[in-house]
């Protein structure tokens, strides 16, 4: 049997990717591997690495894996081994040069060309796969999972955050039409999904003719179903009031939202290349808990980016307790070749003082999210696979049986920092 394995790393962008791909792999008949080492007893397996660039974590993770791979090849030298994803805003040469076991490169956005490379593979009844997918850009794909599924409405990135490889990785932004994107979430809802995610660079900044992404919202929340909209990642510049009072009228928009901020400080978040001040920022929370005063708000945040002496710092952390979040998304700065960030500034600030520095705001996170989570006790919520609408993991205590796949009313009787415990109703 000819399997294949997709491994992806990132966010729900790539896992989209992923989905596509795996798509694309079902059609040619291909069967998905359980793990590795199911691939070395298989016929003409593949083995594709859909890769990340946000953090340089993520790259280095890849460029250990030459001793894996090469074990992989030894065992069963018929196997395929791709790279695809963010990772292809290196030169095809330097990834052969540091990747040399992978067999194939390929740009995310041509990934249809594996048809082309990878023989198709005949079923038990010697007939093909019908064909589902003719554009990894814009066309419907078929939902994997039951319960969440993972829309793309555009894709690439126009911001060129000089700490952010992105639109290197991913190229100029591009919006999917209208049409499409519909018809992905109506399949997905017919599908029993629960929970539609909404995926882009900058998700809010899409628009596809007249239709912006507030209007977008408004149509799928009009798509008959039960079912949760999350959406991700927005940038605050793009943040509008429309977009506000359409989450905040859209009942089936999940009260929660990921709001990247990155430093609470003016002179490091012009120098990163985010266009927009503290204050604007501090406004659009403000307003979206006006609107909404049960939403759950978490941020991304980079300590140590270069030049950010301690007085900029502790302007972050005076945001953090202003602000409250519930949850936050705290990395060190990396400098990442090709970025702006990497040549024109020094990375200067020493690996321990952004430890410290990450420390200090999980510090004030954890009474921030402690606080949150408290507020909910003795509140009735909907959960839908231990997870509530704002986001939050939760332990069901007196369940006997699955739950999985569909919403159930539980009572919050106990709040962790990072987490909640509930009876089911």
């Amino acid at each position: 049997m000819s399997k294949y394995l997709i491994t992806t790393f990132g966010c729900h962008s790539n896992e989209a990717d992923s989905e596509k791909t795996a798509e694309i792999m079902e059609n040619l008949g291909y069967v998905r591997a359980n793990n590795t080492e199911d691939l070395i007893s298989a016929k003409n397996p593949v083995l594709i690495f859909n890769t990340c660039s946000v953090r340089q974590k993520a790259e280095d993770r890849v460029f250990g894996l030459n001793n894996k791979i090469q074990y992989l090849k030894t065992n069963n030298q018929k196997l395929t081994t791709i790279l695809t994803g963010c990772m292809m805003h290196y030169s095809e040469k330097e990834l052969k040069k540091r990747l040399p076991f992978f067999d194939y490169f390929i740009d995310i956005k041509k990934i249809k060309t594996l048809e082309k490379i990878l023989p198709k593979i005949k079923e038990n009844n010697n007939k093909m796969v019908p064909e589902k997918c003719s554009s990894i850009k814009s066309a419907p794909f078929e939902v994997k999972t039951k319960v969440s599924a993972l829309i793309p409405i555009s894709n690439g990135c126009d911001n060129f955050c000089a700490y952010c490889i992105v639109p290197l990785a991913r190229g100029r932004e591009t919006s999917r039409t209208v049409l499409d994107v519909i018809s992905d979430v109506e399949k997905a809802v017919a599908d029993g999904a629960k929970e539609i995610w909404l995926l882009g660079q900058t998700v809010n900044s899409y628009k596809n003719g007249d239709v912006k992404f507030h209007d977008l919202l408004r149509l799928v929340n009009n798509i008959p179903g039960d079912f949760w909209i999350r959406f991700a990642s927005p940038h605050p510049k793009d943040f509008s009031d429309e977009l506000i009072k359409a989450m905040a009228e859209c009942e089936k928009f999940a009260r929660y939202i990921n709001l990247p901020v990155q430093s609470g400080n003016n002179t490091v978040l012009k120098r990163m290349g985010r266009p927009y001040t503290v204050v604007h920022y501090k406004k659009l929370i403000k307003k979206l808990r006006k609107a909404m005063p049960d939403i759950a708000i978490s941020t991304d945040i980079i300590v140590g980016f270069p030049g950010e002496n301690r007085k900029q710092f502790e302007d972050t952390k005076k945001l953090f307790e202003e602000i409250k979040y519930d949850m936050a998304f705290i990395s060190e700065y990396s400098p990442r070749p090709k970025t702006a960030a990497a040549k024109m500034f020094k990375d200067n600030v020493p690996h321990k003082e952004k430890e410290r520095r990450k420390n200090e705001l999980n510090e004030i996170l954890k009474k921030t999210a402690l606080e949150s989570n408290q507020k909910l006790v003795g509140q009735i919520v909907k959960v839908l696979n231990g997870r509530t609408e704002s986001n939050k993991p939760i332990e069901i205590t007196n369940v006997k049986h699955s739950m999985s796949n569909k919403f159930v009313n539980v009572k919050i009787i106990k709040a962790n920092i990072w987490s909640l415990k509930g009876k089911l109703l």
